[in-house]
């Protein structure tokens, strides 16, 4: 039986990349991904045969893959940050739900969240979710009643797609619902190109997020009432002091 393996590649640099992941590259005969992320890899992997698209070329890589998986090819279909978050994970599923001769393997790996916490310190202590704010396949009104909902909740959250060229304002309009629920001082930070040449991050009040420049590449966590700022850095307590 043939295999697809789903790989998470984590931030970028290969430390971040898990012995899993790595072991899966290995054994697959064809590693197939978005062009950006096999370029991050495709030298460590020269006798690899490759097989990319561009951007919104995802259902056209799976379909592929799950294609040449049937012909007896063992694929890698890799994502960046963990499979299963935002990754092909998902649509391999969908698409691969009649191949029952092909197994797959999702492999996870580091998402963007974690590895933006581990830089802005420790502001995923306790409760949080994730959103991301690209509306190409989520509209934007169901976006708001998720950003809505996280602000009464006091959730920390992790904000992934930020911003780009066609969504500039995004952040803003994020930024102004929490504001319903939350502090304009509530602690926040981002990160830019996690793991990567050129990596940035900032500490910052919800206010000031508002106006911050950020774009694809970067992670934003707001935090909750309870995060705070310790040696210019964002942590959110568990709570432990409740125990004494």
């Amino acid at each position: 039986m043939s295999r697809i393996y789903v790989v998470g590649l984590g931030p970028g640099d290969e430390i971040f990349r898990t012995k899993e992941a790595d072991a899966a590259l290995k054994a697959a005969d064809i590693i197939c991904g978005y062009t950006l992320y096999a370029d991050l890899i495709r030298e460590q992997f020269p006798e690899k045969e490759f097989f990319t698209t561009g951007m919104r070329g995802e259902e056209k890589r799976c379909a592929w893959a799950v294609e040449t998986a049937k012909t007896g090819k063992d694929v890698a279909v890799i994502c960046s940050g963990d499979s299963g978050i935002y990754g092909m994970a998902c649509l391999i599923w969908e698409m691969a739900e009649k191949a029952e001769d092909v197994e797959i393997i999702v492999v996870p790996g580091v998402t963007a969240a974690v590895s933006a916490a581990a830089r802005l310190g420790a502001p995923l202590g306790h409760d949080f979710c994730v959103i991301s704010l690209s509306d190409l396949l989520t509209p934007w009104e169901v976006i708001e009643k998720r950003l809505f909902a996280a602000g009464l909740g006091d959730f920390v959250i992790a904000i992934y797609n930020p911003s780009s060229k066609t969504r500039a304002d995004y952040l803003r309009r994020a930024c102004e619902i929490l504001l319903k629920e939350k502090s304009e001082d509530t602690p926040c930070g981002y990160v830019r190109n996690i793991g990567r040449e050129g990596e940035e991050m900032k500490i910052l009040s919800l206010r000031e997020l508002m106006d911050a420049e950020v774009d694809m590449f970067t992670t934003v966590i707001v935090g909750s009432s309870s995060t705070k700022v310790i040696r210019d850095h964002l942590v959110t307590p568990r709570g432990y002091h409740r125990w004494k």
